[in-house]
């Protein structure tokens, strides 16, 4: 959840604006979004994007509404990679597995048929003659939300 308060590196004494935590002109406001929150935040995006992509008659308008690049920086800059698939791909998680307490053995868990779910993941394929990158949905998403950002 967004919080409104941590602590910053500066005074929260304006004088111009008077004390507080945000300047009247809104070009300095301070609503923080924690890690946790914004991958919550960019997990819901992704999965309506991909919902919007999948029902999208014209996938090319689509992409090209979105913001999509179909043309990116190859790793050395010199040519320019081409966008040429949408890559979708569906996993069920049907348990979990972590580390046991003093063991190398892992703690399994798996879910009951009702606790079963299903995750859809999109990725962006660009290649060149002599390169492939793949771009990560939410890697797209994050950036452009980091690029609105004042």
């Amino acid at each position: 959840m967004p919080h409104d308060h941590h602590p910053h590196p500066h005074s929260h004494d304006h004088p111009a604006q008077g004390a507080g935590h945000n300047h009247a002109d809104g070009h300095h406001l301070h609503s923080h979004m924690d890690a946790d929150d914004e991958a919550a935040d960019i997990q819901i995006l992704a999965t309506q994007f991909i919902e919007g992509f999948v029902q999208a008659r014209d996938k090319f308008s689509f992409l090209k509404l979105a913001g999509v690049p179909f043309e990116r920086p190859s790793a050395s800059g010199v040519k320019a990679l081409k966008l040429i698939d949408v890559e979708l791909k569906t996993e069920w998680q049907v348990g979990t597995a972590s580390p046991s307490f003093g063991s190398r053995e892992l703690s399994y868990l798996p879910f009951p048929g009702e606790m079963v779910r299903e995750r859809t993941n999109m990725s962006l394929v660009y290649v060149s003659m002599d390169e492939k990158s793949t771009l990560d949905i939410r890697e797209f998403l994050l950036q452009r939300k980091r690029d609105s950002q004042p």
